[in-house]
């Protein structure tokens, strides 16, 4: 075993953060010499430096012309009477000429010479006599120090016979120092205890309680045991693993130095491991000296943990008083630190591993089912079951479903899968449970929820039940990329249900059969080559109210297929604003997500907004991955149309940061998507390239929502890098695969403005006609002021003299009454161009003035450089743009980042600028988002890179780093 290192030389000075008990033991000494004769009990927990410091002590300038008799009490010893003194007084007698009355205490020495006598018996009243004028034969000649350590394994007549020897020694220059070790005495025999506490009571006795290191004190070990400096999170978390403890200290930089760690961010980063394997062996040594009792006590509360408390007792099988006493003992060695569980996984494990698997099984079940009986949570009983090998009693199940529906209400899927795993063990044939289970999966892992389905669809099940696992299975294959399969099974479904309810269904079964056809429509939106025909199948269905979920649902589905024809906005818009509006709306995700995409297109960004943020809560609030990271996508693009760079370029970072993280990541296609096409805005064409060159061929050119945009995207990052033929071919093929899966409207993805832009750039504004006259076409069928501003910027573009400045100059009118900042921002920009090619620089400063400041506040880096470059060609002047981070900030959001940074808490903040505390959080929050920040202190680095100053905190303000 590895020494401690107040045991070690190597180690350093056991007196390490000791000075104040040196010098109350310096102080009692010298009380002592002076004829005051006294005591000192110094205590603490196991491996606390007792030890070490009495051996200093002794060794040291104080006891050097002192006649000093040490011993140490063996383990085992506090049976045999008077062993502790024997150790003392037995070297004293050795060779000593003594007379007959002092002869007479020889035999008391003798091992089980008064076995059994109790303290005031006779016998052993004439062997303290004697005993303490043999004490005083050597007190006459010098002072006398009696130090004994480790009295917790003390016998009773030993620690008797030092009180009685304090006692009568008044004048006598008399010192006894005595260690114990506080956890140990706690779980001694009550006549060991009483005695301790006796002798502690003395009004001459001293007790110096070690207390644990200080990181001072660790920081100066570790300097004294490694060559090189420590940095100070290497001492901090060595502070933590050890909890102070000298010996725990040693043995944790013995085991680092072995690995070959030295006390740098490396070494503190392998802390954690190896001081959990330290402690483990630490916590298995300290119950192995304790009493059965200790032990049973431990193990019940490692199995318990902190929430089982008040059942310690009844599973251990022992009374609550020797629960207390257990508890005490364990609380004083540091392993339950101020409460009733233990201080740290490893130690549990430890505290367990005395258990061989059956025992241990056996005692999580008592434990779980003490908890059932309680009337404990299903959740916490759920947990102890969950560690059993098998789930073996008829109760247990119950309380895993029961658990599964809790965790289910309270947004942790990921949880209710495991209770509902351990429940299909034991029905492996349930159809509810597999649904249950692929439901809670849908989210986490779509594949696994989708296999889950598939085994349920058993061909005895009902029609009904079938229907609804079919519904399920249709989201579901969504996110697991399984939509064709989905499809074909949803119109099985469909034609069965047909027949077997024929054409006056009950309302249960007619809200069923809308449920399924919703989800048809659903999935059958997503596939490009399923597209065209689904909404064939739509415009025969009969359009629902939208009183209930399923029918709110269908509608955002048809509200989605409506706009999507060609059509006039007003009926799409009327049926996804019908479904959102619901008081009965439970089939949240689908349609609010439907809908905000229509509200989007037709441009009631309000709306769409506050759909979308509706299902980020609810999949914040129920840890739904999936449809988190889509929403946030779908929102990202939203904003990017509405010229909201900065939040647009937040949202879609955080996208592709969460579903990157999940095993179903790669086929999640979208958030990438939305991240490069506002890089290419932000003028970071490259990266955006880089981006959508790792996304995955089959997860994005099947579908309606992923192709045309990655064509759209891909083509204006050649553009942007100077290739415009090959963005005219990722252009033209984005609207031959529309033309073919019948996609029609002007606004989804509208390569027809891009492809008419470049081939006018080209010096071809002939062929730039024919896309223009297209997007014309739909622009005109839709009617917001958007699209009729993107339809005659292409033709202003394909029209050349004064006909094409005129067309230009409706497209500024139309986009600046429009939502979509950047593409005014772009119109201003080719009529000023345009503009400065006539000769007029006076209206082509005005134009490209105006063009360079939308992009800036927009943060379209790209679009504002190109407009400042032609403002300066036509003689304006304008400052230089740059890349900063803070211009993705408002000026609000500036000015409370940069008190923030400067220290000033949220309370401070919100009164200096006149606001509430929500709205600074509000602020710093999207300051956080903006800048990919995660702290203050992060913040402020950002800052100090941007060249920007923090500003002072108020003078009301707390401490820099506080919150209010």
């Amino acid at each position: 075993m590895v020494r401690s290192r107040s045991l070690d030389p190597d180690l350093g000075s056991a007196l390490v953060g000791r000075a104040d008990v040196v010098r109350e033991l310096n102080r009692s000494a010298r009380n002592a010499y002076s004829g005051r004769a006294c005591s000192a009990v110094v205590t603490g927990p196991a491996g606390i430096g007792k030890s070490a410091l009495l051996r200093a002590f002794l060794t040291g300038d104080a006891c050097r012309h002192a006649t000093v008799l040490q011993g140490t009490c063996e383990e085992g010893a506090a049976g045999d009477s008077f062993s502790g003194i024997r150790t003392l007084l037995g070297p004293a007698a050795q060779g000593v000429p003594l007379e007959a009355a002092m002869c007479r205490a020889l035999p008391a020495l003798a091992p089980g010479a008064l076995a059994g006598e109790p303290p005031h018996a006779p016998v052993v009243q004439r062997a303290f006599h004697d005993l303490h004028r043999l004490a005083t034969h050597a007190l006459s000649r010098r002072p006398l120090v009696l130090a004994l350590d480790d009295v917790q394994h003390c016998d009773e007549l030993s620690l008797r016979w030092l009180d009685f020897a304090l006692r009568r020694s008044d004048g006598l220059p008399l010192l006894i120092v005595l260690t114990q070790q506080s956890e140990a005495v706690l779980s001694r025999r009550a006549q060991v205890r009483h005695a301790l506490a006796d002798l502690a009571a003395h009004c001459r006795t001293t007790t110096l309680r070690l207390r644990p290191l200080t990181e001072a004190d660790v920081a100066a070990v570790v300097r004294a045991f490694f060559p090189v400096p420590a940095a100070p999170v290497f001492v901090t978390r060595a502070r933590v693993a050890t909890g102070g403890n000298p010996r725990l200290l040693g043995r944790l930089l013995h085991e680092l130095r072995a690995e070959g760690a030295g006390p740098g961010v490396g070494g503190a980063d392998r802390i954690a491991e190896t001081g959990g394997r330290v402690l483990a062996i630490w916590a298995r040594e300290l119950l192995d000296r304790q009493p059965p009792w200790v032990g049973e006590v431990a193990r019940a509360v490692a199995v318990l943990g902190e929430r089982g408390a008040d059942h310690v007792g009844p599973l251990a099988a022992v009374p609550s008083a020797v629960v207390e006493d257990a508890l005490a003992v364990l609380r004083e060695a540091g392993l339950v630190p101020g409460g009733r569980h233990l201080a740290d996984g490893a130690v549990r494990a430890a505290v367990l591993a005395t258990l061989d698997t059956q025992a241990l099984a056996g005692l999580r079940a008592r434990a779980a089912l003490l908890l059932s009986d309680a009337g404990r949570p299903a959740e916490e009983v759920a947990e102890h079951l969950l560690r059993l090998p098998s789930i073996s009693a008829p109760w247990m199940p119950g309380v895993l479903l029961e658990a599964a529906a809790r965790a289910e209400e309270r947004g942790a899927p990921e949880t209710a899968a495991r209770y509902l795993y351990r429940v299909l063990e034991v029905d492996p044939d349930s159809v509810e449970v597999r649904v249950r289970l692929a439901r809670a999966l849908t989210e986490t892992d779509p594949p696994e929820a989708v296999g889950l389905l598939r085994e349920a669809l058993a061909p005895s099940i009902d029609v009904r039940t079938r229907a609804r696992i079919a519904a399920q299975f249709g989201t579901t294959g969504l996110a697991a990329r399984e939509g064709c399969v989905a499809l074909g099974l949803l119109e099985d479904v469909l034609d069965t249900l047909d027949a077997e309810l024929g054409p006056d269904p009950l309302p249960a079964d007619q809200e069923l059969r809308t449920l399924v056809e919703s989800v048809f429509l659903i999935v059958g939106t997503h596939g490009r080559n399923t597209f065209a025909a689904t909404q064939k199948g739509a415009a025969a269905m009969t359009l629902p109210e939208g009183d209930t979920p399923a029918q709110c649902q269908k509608l955002a589905a048809m509200a989605v297929l409506t706009a999507l024809d060609g059509q006039p906005p007003e009926p799409a818009v009327q049926r996804a604003v019908r479904a959102i509006s619901s008081p009965r709306l439970l089939l949240e995700s689908w349609t609010l997500i439907n809908s905000a995409f229509v509200l989007g297109l037709a441009d009631r960004a309000e709306e769409a907004l506050d759909a979308l943020d509706r299902v980020l809560r609810h999949g914040r609030n129920n840890s739904a991955v999936w449809t988190y990271a889509l929403a946030l996508s779908t929102r990202a693009m939203l904003q990017h149309g509405l010229g909201a760079l900065p939040d647009a370029l937040a949202d879609a970072r955080t996208a592709v940061q969460i579903s990157g993280a999940e095993r179903w990541g790669d086929a999640m296609v979208l958030p990438r998507l939305a991240l490069a096409s506002v890089l290419v805005d932000r003028g970071e064409a490259a990266s955006a390239e880089r981006l959508l060159a790792g996304t995955e061929p089959a997860w994005r050119e099947q579908y309606v929502w992923t192709y045309y945009r990655y064509l759209m995207a891909h083509g204006r990052a050649r553009h942007a890098l100077g290739d415009a033929e090959g963005a005219l071919a990722l252009f033209r093929e984005c609207g031959r695969a529309l033309e073919e899966a019948e996609v029609r409207h002007a606004a989804y993805v509208p390569w027809w403005a891009e492809a008419a832009c470049v081939l006018a750039e080209l010096g071809r504004p002939e062929e730039a006609q024919e896309p223009a006259a297209h997007g014309t076409r739909l622009a005109e069928q839709w009617g917001t002021p958007r699209v009729l501003g993107m339809a005659a910027l292409a033709r202003g573009v394909a029209t050349p003299g004064e006909g094409g400045m005129e067309l230009l100059g409706e497209a500024v009118r139309e986009l600046s009454a429009s939502p979509a900042r950047v593409e005014h921002a772009r119109a201003e920009l080719v009529l000023g161009r345009a503009l400065l090619t006539e000769g007029d620089r006076r209206a082509a400063r005005e134009h490209l003035r105006a063009a360079a400041g939308l992009a800036q506040r927009c943060g379209a880096l790209a679009l504002g450089q190109d407009a400042r470059a032609a403002l300066v060609a036509a003689g304006g002047r304008m400052r230089k743009m740059t890349a900063s981070p803070l211009d993705l900030l408002t000026s609000m959001e500036r000015k409370v980042a940069s008190l923030a940074a400067g220290g000033a808490g949220n309370r401070s903040i919100a009164q200096s600028l006149y606001v509430s505390v929500r709205t600074v959080e509000m602020h710093l929050t999207s300051v956080y988002r903006k800048l990919d920040v995660a702290e203050r202190a992060q913040l402020a680095a950002v800052l100090r890179s941007s060249g920007v100053r923090e500003a002072r905190a108020p003078r009301s303000a707390p401490r820099p780093g506080g919150r209010d």
